[in-house]
């Protein structure tokens, strides 16, 4: 008896633990206009306290196709968050520059704000509640 009581608190346990791994929302990524396959793409999910300061909440990377782009991140708790997406031309997982400052790889976020000067969280920002998002970005 004690053994099929066992058994049925595993497999109780079990559902619980796969019950809490789906919890939270997906959010699909569409990146409109890679320009090339050139590289790998390069994406992360951030908050406001590690916004382009390393690795995102989630990160994401495959080789670059060009054309449009989808990919998801899953399982996201409510909050809020912004998303930087980069084609890495060569490779070397970081944004390269021009002598000038310019960047000389395709890069977007989450707000498609055109700025002077790097990408800030303000306008990149947006929230999660309860739903499924879909979120375009274009470089």
């Amino acid at each position: 008896m004690s053994k099929y009581i066992l058994t049925l608190i595993l497999a109780i346990c079990t559902l619980s633990l796969s019950a809490q791994e789906d919890s939270g929302v997906t959010i699909s990524v569409v990146i409109e206009n890679v320009l090339s396959d050139k590289g790998n793409i390069l994406a992360g999910l951030y908050t406001k306290d590690n916004f382009m300061r390393g690795a995102g909440v989630a990160d994401y990377a495959t080789e670059a196709k060009a054309g449009e782009l989808s990919f998801e991140f899953r399982n996201v708790n409510p909050g809020v968050y912004a998303i930087t997406v980069m084609q890495d031309f060569n490779n070397n997982q970081r944004m390269d520059f021009e002598a000038s400052g310019m960047p000389v790889e395709p890069y977007g976020t989450s707000g498609n704000s055109i700025a002077m000067g790097p990408p800030n969280f303000q306008d990149s920002q947006f929230e999660v509640g309860k739903e499924d998002l879909e979120i375009r970005i274009r470089f």
